[in-house]
C-alpha cells in the first residue's frame, strides 16, 4: 500500500461537533462505520471492518442493495458479509456465523470499557433526537431504549445512559438513583476505535498452512485459523516496513496465508469414543490432553488413521487452491506451502510422493486442449461403465476431466449434486483404481528401491513411511516451509540416515527448516546430508537488523575470554622461560659476548605449539554445499532467541516451539524467499542473510 493510499485509508469521519457549532450550530449528519460482532469465551466484541471493508458496505447500503440478498467479500475476500441478513461469514474454513451492525451510536460497556454499538433502528432514533436538539437548540432530551433504559441528551458533549437499579421496579425513580451511568457518543471517531489500514487488493502468492498435533496451536490454546491470522497480520506490517519501495511502485500486494486443518477430521472417525472406553478414570484431565494431541504422532504412524491425515490434508489443500482461483480469476501467482510440527512431516511426505511430470510446462501448453478433450472422453466412459451415463452433463458443466475425477472427494461429488448411491460407486471406483495404480508402481519400483536400501550408500528418503495412497496435489509449490519440523527425527527413525545430496523434492524446489533454538520438537537436516562436516545452521537475522544486544555482547565477552587466556597463558610461560634459564646465564659467565647474543636471539623466538594449531579460515555458512533440497542454497535457519529466553533454555522450551505464529523474523525469511521468486528484493539487505 503506498503513503498515498495510506494517508486516503482514514475512517470517514464527520466533522468534529465544535467545529459544527462555530459554524452557526448546525447539524450535519454522522458518519456511520460498519461493525461485526466476535464472540470469545462468551463474551461479545464488536469490532470495526476495516476503513476499506465499511466503505465498500457502505456503498453497497447507499445503493439499496441490502433489499435483496447481496454478498460483499471482506477481510481480503476470506470472509463474507450477507447485507440483508447482516450476516458475516467465513469462506473458506468453518466458523460461527458474526453478526454486523451499521454504527453510528455508541455506549461504554460495564466490563471491560469498551464501546458498544446500540441497535441500527435505535441509532436512528437517537439520531433524530440529536438533529431536533441541535437544530431547535433544546437538550435534557429523554428517550428510553427498548429495554426500558434512559438515554439524557445533555448537550453535544455530554450524553448520558442510565442503566436501571436490578431492585427497583419503580421507573419513576430520577436518573441518579438508577444505578452507574454509561458514557454515550455520537460517530466511530469519538470512541478512539482501532480502525484496521485494510488489505492490498493484490495478491502476488498463496501459502496454505497446516498445524501439528492437537486442535490448540500456540501458547494461548488458540486455534490454527486464529494463529495464521495472526501471520498474516504480521506479514502485512514486514511488507511495510522491508518492502516499501515495491509496494509504492505498485510492483506487489501482499501474501495470503490460509489454514488447513485435519484434527477435526481425524477425531470425526469415531476414534475418540473408542479411546475414551480404554482411558483410566484417574487424571483424567491430562488423559484428555493425552488424547486430544500427544496420540496424533501415533495416529499417523497408523496405515490406517495415516490415510485419513493425508487424505484429508490433500483434499483441503485441493479445496481451497479451487475455491481460491474461483474467487479470483485473475491470480497469476505461485503457491507455496508451510507446515508446523508435525504437519511439515505431513507435508514432508506428500512431497516426497508427488509425481514430476516427464514433460516440461511448454509441452503441456501445448497439449492442453488434446489431453482435456481426451479426458472428458474417459469419465463419460467411465460413467457408462458404472450406468450413471444420465450425470454426464454434470461434470460436463464443473469441467471435471479424468485426473480431476480421481481427485474428487466425497464433499466435492455432494456439492456438485450427485445422489447418494451414485456418489458411492463413483467414490468405490476411485479408491479400487487408486490401490491398483499404486500396487502397480510399488511393485515396478520396489526391487530397485530394495537394492538401493541394501546396497546403496543412500537410502530412499521413502523408506519406513507408513503404506498408504499418498494423493496428488493441484499444483507445483514454490517453496516448502518448516517450522519447529522433526522431519530429520523421523527419518532418522525409519532408518534413513544420510540423504543423497543429489535428492530434490519432485515438485518443489525451494525447502526452508525454520526453528527456535529452544525447540524440544525441532531437528536440523544439513547433518544428514552432510554428515562428515560440523558447521552451525544460518543465524537468521534480527527484523530490524544486526544481532540481538544480548548475543553481541556475550560474543564479545567469549572473544574477550578468549584473548585474556591466550595473554595469561603467553605471559605465563615467558615467566616459567625467564625463571628456568636464569641460572644457566649467571653459571655460563666465562660464555663469548657472540655466544650470549646468540642465546638471547633464541630465547626471542617463539617455541612451537602443538597444541595451539592455527585456526584456520572461517568459510561463509552460506557458501557450504549442502546438496540440491534447497536448490544448493542453505536449509537449516535458526532463530535468535530473545533475552528473557536466555536466562532458562528449559523454563522456555515450550513456548520456542510454539513461537513462529508471531515471530516477525520468520514471517520475514518466508516473504524475502518468496518475492525472490518473481524478482523482487528487500529494500536494504539484512546483515547475515544469504
Amino acid at each position: 500500500m503506498s503513503a498515498q493510499e495510506r494517508h486516503t485509508a482514514l475512517p470517514p469521519r464527520a466533522a468534529p461537533e465544535a467545529a459544527e457549532w462555530d459554524a452557526g450550530n448546525g447539524y450535519e449528519a454522522v458518519a456511520p462505520h460498519w461493525f461485526y460482532c466476535k464472540v470469545t469465551g462468551g463474551r461479545e466484541r464488536w469490532l470495526p471492518f476495516s476503513t476499506q471493508d465499511s466503505e465498500r458496505l457502505e456503498e453497497a447500503h447507499g445503493a439499496g442493495k441490502d433489499k435483496a440478498d447481496v454478498v460483499v467479500p471482506t477481510s481480503g475476500g476470506r470472509y463474507d458479509v450477507h447485507l440483508k441478513q447482516r450476516q458475516r461469514l467465513a469462506v473458506f474454513w468453518e466458523e460461527e456465523v458474526s453478526e454486523v451492525r451499521r454504527c453510528t451510536w455508541f455506549y461504554k460497556g460495564d466490563k471491560d470499557n469498551k464501546y458498544v454499538p446500540y441497535s441500527e433502528s435505535f441509532s436512528e432514533e437517537l439520531e433524530e433526537a440529536y438533529m431536533i436538539a441541535v437544530t431547535l437548540d433544546e437538550w435534557k432530551k429523554k428517550l428510553e431504549s427498548p429495554s426500558r433504559e434512559v438515554i439524557i441528551l445533555h448537550n453535544p458533549k455530554l450524553m448520558v445512559h442510565y442503566h436501571p437499579a436490578a431492585t427497583s421496579d419503580d421507573w419513576g425513580s430520577t436518573p441518579t438513583e438508577q444505578g452507574r451511568p454509561r458514557t454515550v457518543k455520537r460517530g466511530v471517531e469519538n470512541i478512539a476505535a482501532e480502525i484496521p489500514n485494510g488489505e492490498p487488493l493484490q495478491i502476488d502468492h498463496l501459502v496454505f498452512v497446516v498445524h501439528g498435533i492437537g486442535p490448540a496451536c500456540d501458547i494461548r490454546f488458540r486455534s490454527i485459523v486464529q494463529c495464521v491470522n495472526d501471520f498474516r497480520s504480521v506479514s502485512l506490517s514486514m511488507l511495510q516496513a522491508h518492502f516499501r519501495k515495491a509496494q509504492e511502485q505498485q510492483q506487489i500486494g501482499r501474501v495470503e496465508f490460509l489454514p488447513v486443518n485435519w484434527h477435526s477430521s481425524l477425531h470425526s472417525t469415531g476414534v475418540d469414543v473408542d479411546l475414551e472406553r480404554i482411558t483410566l478414570p484417574s487424571i483424567s484431565r491430562l488423559r484428555h490432553f493425552i488424547n486430544d494431541t500427544i496420540l496424533d504422532a501415533f495416529f499417523y504412524n497408523s496405515s490406517t488413521y495415516c490415510q485419513t491425515i493425508v487424505d484429508t490434508v490433500a483434499s483441503e489443500m485441493n479445496r481451497l487452491y479451487l475455491l481460491f482461483l474461483q474467487r479470483n480469476p485473475d491470480f497469476k501467482g505461485g503457491v507455496s506451502i508451510a507446515g508446523h510440527s508435525l504437519g511439515s512431516l505431513i507435508l514432508f511426505d506428500l512431497l516426497t510422493n508427488q509425481k514430476a511430470a516427464p514433460e516440461d510446462e511448454h509441452s503441456r501448453e501445448g497439449t492442453e486442449v488434446t489431453s482435456s478433450s481426451r479426458g472428458a472422453e474417459e469419465v463419460k466412459e467411465i460413467l457408462k461403465k458404472l450406468d450413471l451415463s444420465e450425470y454426464c452433463p454434470v461434470f460436463e458443466k464443473e469441467k471435471i476431466d479424468g485426473e480431476a475425477l480421481f481427485l474428487c472427494g466425497e464433499k466435492n461429488l455432494e456439492e456438485m449434486g450427485i445422489p447418494l448411491g451414485p456418489r458411492m460407486k463413483l467414490l468405490h471406483y476411485i479408491s479400487s483404481r487408486r490401490e491398483m495404480q499404486d500396487t502397480k508402481e510399488r511393485s515396478a519400483a520396489g526391487q530397485h528401491s530394495t537394492t538401493a536400501c541394501r546396497d546403496g550408500p543412500y537410502p530412499d528418503v521413502s523408506l519406513g513411511q507408513v503404506s498408504a495412497n499418498y494423493p496428488q496435489l493441484l499444483y507445483k509449490p514454490a517453496i516448502f516451509f518448516a517450522f519447529g519440523s522433526p522431519i530429520g527425527m523421523f527419518l532418522t527413525v525409519r532408518g534413513v540416515k544420510r540423504i543423497n545430496p543429489d535428492y530434490s523434492l519432485p515438485t518443489c524446489k525451494g525447502f526452508f527448516n525454520i526453528f527456535h533454538p529452544f525447540d524440544p520438537v525441532a531437528y536440523r537436516i544439513e547433518p544428514m546430508i552432510v554428515p562428515d562436516l560440523e558447521f552451525e545452521p544460518m543465524l537468521l537475522p534480527h527484523h530490524k537488523g544486526r544481532k540481538r544486544m544480548h548475543l553481541e555482547l556475550k560474543e564479545g565477552l567469549t572473544r574477550m575470554s578468549v584473548d585474556l587466556k591466550n595473554n595469561l597463558l603467553g605471559s605465563l610461560r615467558v615467566a616459567w622461560q625467564s625463571f628456568t634459564r636464569a641460572p644457566l646465564a649467571a653459571v655460563e659467565g666465562a660464555s663469548s659476548e657472540g655466544e650470549a647474543e646468540a642465546e638471547a636471539s633464541t630465547e626471542k623466538q617463539p617455541e612451537p605449539k602443538p597444541e595451539e594449531a592455527p585456526a584456520p579460515a572461517k568459510e561463509d555458512p552460506s557458501l557450504i554445499n549442502v546438496g540440491k533440497l534447497n536448490g544448493g542454497n542453505r536449509i537449516d535457519y535458526v532463530l535468535q532467541e530473545k533475552p528473557i529466553e536466555s536466562f532458562n533454555e528449559y523454563l522456555f522450551a515450550l513456548q520456542g516451539h510454539l513461537c513462529y505464529w508471531e515471530s516477525e523474523d520468520t514471517v520475514l525469511l518466508v516473504l524475502k524467499e518468496i518475492y525472490q521468486t518473481i524478482g523482487v528484493t528487500l529494500d536494504q539487505p539484512l546483515p547475515g542473510s544469504q
